[in-house]
């Protein structure tokens, strides 16, 4: 039995207009999950182009080609044909601008199929794996924090609180100020985060470190 829902695993956006119109209108169960898929896997690429091919479908519908072909024909997705290959493309903007490169000759699809998202903590599972037990004050915290920096900043934060033994979440979150307002490398050996933990806490941050 599905246990529920939390606030502390990613959501993807879905646009309004399935809600308004296309939900009222599919009526076969794979073209619903083949789009919701498209969906999903689409929003979370990190590709600057986002297709899917027919085989990445398998894991929702086992023979997605007539559910493909439905969306397709509704206008939920964009079908364009590459050698032997069927690439598929979710109808919005970049969706459409990425479809007609690719229709003109303009891009080419690598050759290995996209790699399912991968599964990333998020900075409320990371903060009680490092941290400690969430309370009130601080998922408020956690919340404004995920909004304003990059997930990946929240890890090598955290990463770096916890090499130098200071779990204060006040402590992570002025590395964060630190890096959005002198910016930030994005490659950054361990080495690295030795250095700047002990910057922060021997520096302009030894007021957030508890002792």
């Amino acid at each position: 039995m599905f246990s529920g829902f939390s606030d502390k695993e990613t959501f993807t956006p879905v646009p309004d207009s399935f809600f308004r119109q296309l939900l009222n209108e599919i009526d076969d169960a794979d073209e619903l999950k083949v789009t919701l898929y498209a969906i999903w896997r689409i929003e979370h690429m990190e590709a600057r182009v986002r297709f899917l091919r027919e085989e990445d479908f398998a894991p929702v519908v086992p023979n997605p080609a007539p559910a493909l072909e439905k969306a397709a024909a509704r206008g939920t997705l964009i079908r364009v044909q590459k050698d032997e290959a069927a690439l598929y493309f979710l109808n919005s903007p970049r969706g459409r601008a990425a479809a007609e490169a690719f229709a003109k000759g303009q891009a080419d699809a690598p050759a290995a199929p996209s790699a399912p998202p991968v599964e990333r903590p998020n900075i409320f599972k990371l903060y009680e794996e490092n941290i400690g037990p969430l309370t009130p004050l601080i998922a408020d915290a956690l919340k404004d924090a995920e909004k304003t920096y990059p997930p990946e900043w929240a890890a090598e934060a955290l990463e770096i609180a916890v090499l130098k033994n200071k779990r204060n979440w006040k402590y992570v979150e002025a590395i964060l100020r630190r890096w959005k307002e002198e910016g930030h490398a994005q490659k950054q050996d361990r080495r690295d985060a030795q250095k700047d933990g002990r910057r922060y806490a021997e520096g302009e941050f030894a007021d957030f470190i508890e002792h």
